[in-house]
């Protein structure tokens, strides 16, 4: 999380501090973008047809990686991470810049607000539920409300809850060879074992959600057709029948928590997606 500058660092972060997240052993740690250009680089890897992953190394802070989806209306940045240089910028300009930048949850704001003004200063699309967890202001962020919103023609903001008030997600309806594609950050999280997708209000603390916001999720994403899902690293993907895995990754995990049996769906799981892996 990018703060205002000041002249010595903050306090605190509310983020760390917040239930979902928390602080290292060695408490709370600052640093700097000048300092992090000293042992950082972007590296871009292509995923899909008009879609390219974007992430640090070494691996900093959550190490998450963002995307970029290459749209004809323009480019979307999904889901920001903190490092930006020159080298990336070029990049992205050379592929035709951005026309936005979106994100799922706070835990991805990380330095926002430099990617907008490095990439000439494009709107940053971010639910007004969670506009108390923005730690750096500034007019290109679009605070959206609601439960949908279209960006550009095809690429559509969906706010899901659960995790934060406002986590969203992103369908892509271009995405997937046609097919439809989510970006979920990690308000949808993709299982070790990528038949399946799951929930959480902390994912480091181990804080499970309630039903009803389980149930909540279902209904947001049940208009919407998409084949695919894309986390938030590099292999959290679920490559295929995945509207189907949301749906009974969520049924399995409302048995869990209501100590009910698994639900025929669930258990047939496993043979209606054989060969996935």
């Amino acid at each position: 999380m990018q703060f205002e500058e000041t002249a010595a660092p903050p306090s605190h972060c509310p983020i760390c501090q917040d239930d979902r997240q928390y602080l290292g052993p060695n408490g709370q740690e600052w640093t700097t973008l000048p300092d992090l250009a000293r042992t950082s680089r972007n590296i871009t890897r292509p995923i899909e047809t008009g879609i390219i992953g974007i992430a640090t190394e070494p691996v900093f802070a959550i190490g998450q990686r963002a995307m970029l989806i290459e749209t004809p209306a323009g480019n979307i940045l999904w889901d920001c991470i903190t490092f930006i240089d020159d080298e990336t910028v070029e990049i992205l300009k050379a592929r035709g810049g951005l026309a936005a930048i979106a994100l799922s949850h706070p835990h991805y704001y990380s330095s926002i607000v430099e990617w907008s003004r490095r990439l000439g200063g494009v709107p940053v699309y971010l639910h007004a539920d969670d506009a108390d967890w923005v730690m750096r202001r500034d007019p290109r962020i679009v605070f959206w409300s609601g439960e949908r919103r279209e960006i550009l023609p095809g690429a559509t903001l969906i706010r899901v809850g659960g995790h934060f008030p406002g986590s969203s997600v992103l369908h892509w309806q271009a995405g997937a060879s046609g097919k439809g594609s989510l970006h979920t950050g990690d308000s949808v999280y993709v299982a070790a074992d990528k038949r399946y997708v799951s929930f959480m209000y902390s994912y480091p603390n181990l804080i499970p959600l309630p039903a009803s916001a389980i149930r909540r999720i279902v209904e947001a994403l049940d208009p919407f057709q998409f084949d695919r899902i894309y986390g938030a690293w590099w292999d959290a993907v679920v490559p295929e029948g995945a509207k189907m895995a949301v749906e009974v990754s969520a049924q399995r995990y409302i048995d869990a928590i209501t100590e009910q049996p698994p639900s025929i769906s669930a258990r047939g799981l496993g043979a209606s997606l054989q060969g996935r892996k």
